[in-house]
């Protein structure tokens, strides 16, 4: 099973730069990165330890339709500034439209290019835009990456106004979880503006330019987790008040007033959401000014992640209730069948019509009324002598009468009571040493249907074969308890999944399952599973063993592909 590599790199990020001239041969000057306070194009400068490199004024004078690799066909030169290239191209050996960028492999940067290509190719998150190649080929540099049709920057998000509170939340948290993921695996973006970042059709928000789009522009950082922590709390304050929070305007958005600082969303904006709003100013403010509440600063993805997931819930908005029309009588029902008087016609005259009494007032109506009476005294007067005879015909008869009363099946065992065991805590299992989504282990087991953990999607399934043994959570019970069986709800359905416990002797994911106990195995095409064990097993750790998945649908944070999640874990013994 193949998996895929997945990476942000930025597809025409144009956010500050100037549009592209008529001619695409025609190389043109980069804007002023207002956020970060520097000229990608002119002299190094420097902000709280970035700093950008000179490069050359040219980029390699390539036209559409021409062929990288034999495979991808440019199309369309959507950036032309700094030395490099991008492209919206078609991979014809797929048939999907791709991004490329392109710069001359003599080019000061394209080594760091393509090494960052490379790194962060491996971190393997979807919610980062995919690399999918990174080559040195024919004195050229180019770097191909996913392209997504179906996303929208945040930079037109914002043009139509600001972001409501939930979708904000959403912004924020999910930006920051992303980030924290990257910066564990020393990886920074350095430049999150409001053009990189997507927002797909179902509602989950993508970076790009993760690594790449720095070490095109030659931006680096001597502090590059508050840098990102500062750029993320920039988009949040962007989303609350449709404002950037630096004098110059930038990315389609008006600047604050100049000589006032930065000030609270809630001074720019009425009605803004005040905790987000806290949060923002708790992101941005990095050189000891804090929010009212005076809570310290966040300084790294990390800390902001965390302060998001400790402020309260934002629900989404109530769905908008469009009451239904008032009901209009027709011309049929007014009397006219729908004709249209003929000029000069004099309108007919209303006739008063009597209505006829209701039917049961008349005298046959009486009559009838009587008769349906009598009839239903004579037939509950039948039915309950017939039950009294009934009972009376069933009732003992001594020694030689038959009891019909007893149930056949006295002598069945007895099924036995299934009693839940408490799961401590979690970790995910991981033998090989390549985890799938250690931060929401905890989802599995938290009796919430909408929350779970997923894996990432693989190319081919199935049954995960020889390419991976297989993948799985391990669970803390408590104390040593026996283990009947469990009931696994999976988030996807379709062909088959195929799950199994075991009872493991700790929560290391260096120990083989081959060495472990199996406690009950099995297969199923739903979304939910039952394992019940032949006889119980005496353990307080148990591994979930995923050994097969099915082929789903991208979704949330997932590609299509092999893949699935687990919503809820609940163990049990028998009593």
């Amino acid at each position: 099973m193949a998996e895929r590599s997945t990476a942000a790199v930025d597809v025409a990020d144009n956010s500050g730069d100037k549009p592209l001239a008529a001619e695409a041969d025609k190389a043109t000057a980069d804007g002023v990165d207002t956020q970060n306070g520097r000229a990608a194009g002119g002299p190094m400068t420097e902000k709280d330890g970035e700093r950008t490199t000179a490069a050359p004024a040219a980029a390699p004078e390539l036209h559409s339709g021409h062929k990288l690799a034999r495979r991808y066909r440019l199309e369309e030169c959507v950036t032309r500034v700094d030395g490099f290239s991008s492209w919206r191209a078609m991979d014809e050996k797929l048939r999907r439209a791709v991004g490329v960028h392109l710069l001359p492999a003599d080019h000061p940067r394209a080594r760091s290019v393509l090494a960052a290509a490379r790194s962060s190719a491996l971190l393997g998150d979807p919610r980062f835009v995919q690399v999918l190649d990174a080559v040195e080929e024919n004195d050229l540099v180019y770097v191909v990456h996913e392209w997504l049709p179906d996303a929208t920057e945040l930079t037109a998000l914002l043009a139509a106004g600001p972001l409501e509170p939930h979708e904000a939340y959403q912004l924020v948290s999910q930006i920051s979880q992303a980030m924290t993921a990257a910066h564990r695996e020393g990886l920074a973006h350095l430049r999150l503006t409001p053009s990189a970042i997507l927002r797909t059709s179902t509602g989950q928000y993508r970076i790009r330019g993760l690594a790449v789009n720095a070490a095109l522009r030659g931006i680096t950082s001597e502090t590059p987790q508050r840098a990102d922590t500062e750029a993320i709390g920039a988009l949040l304050y962007a989303a609350l008040t449709q404002r950037w929070p630096y004098e110059n305007d930038a990315y389609g958005l008006t600047g604050l007033p100049k000589g006032v600082g930065l000030i609270a969303p809630d001074q720019v904006r009425a009605g803004v959401h005040r905790g987000l709003g806290e949060l923002a100013m708790r992101a941005l403010a990095n050189d000891g000014a804090t929010a009212s509440r005076q809570e310290p600063a966040c300084t790294t993805p990390e800390e902001l992640a965390k302060a998001v997931a400790a402020m309260p819930r934002i629900r989404p908005p109530e769905p908008a209730f469009t009451a239904p029309p008032e009901y209009q009588h027709t011309t049929y029902q007014q009397g006219s069948y729908g004709r249209p008087t003929p000029p000069g016609t004099p309108p007919a005259q209303s006739v008063t019509v009597v209505p006829p009494p209701p039917p049961l007032n008349s005298r046959t109506g009486r009559a009838l009324k009587w008769g349906v009476a009598a009839l239903l005294i004579a037939a509950l007067g039948l039915g309950s002598w017939q039950l009294a005879d009934a009972l009376l015909d069933h009732s003992p008869q001594g020694d030689n009468g038959s009891n019909n009363n007893q149930p056949k099946n006295q002598d069945a065992p007895k099924q036995p009571e299934r009693v839940p065991l408490t799961i401590k805590k979690a970790e995910e299992y991981y033998p090989d040493g390549k985890p799938q989504n250690i931060e929401d282990v905890a989802n599995s087991y938290d009796k919430d249907p909408d929350s779970y953990w997923r894996t990432y999607a693989f190319d081919d399934g199935p049954d995960l074969g020889a390419y991976k043994e297989g993948l799985g959570l391990v669970f803390d019970l408590g104390s040593e308890q026996d283990v009947s069986g469990a009931s696994i709800a999976f988030k996807f359905g379709g062909d088959h999944t195929t799950a199994t416990i075991y009872a493991a002797p700790s929560m290391s994911s260096s120990t083989p399952v081959g060495s472990m106990q199996k406690i009950a195995t099995g297969t199923t095409a739903d979304k939910q599973l039952d394992l019940a064990a032949p006889a119980p097993v005496k353990s307080r750790y148990v591994v979930v063993w995923l050994t097969a998945m099915p082929k789903s649908g991208a979704s949330d944070y997932s590609r299509a592909g092999y893949k699935q999640g687990i919503s809820n874990v609940s163990f049990f013994r028998n009593s």
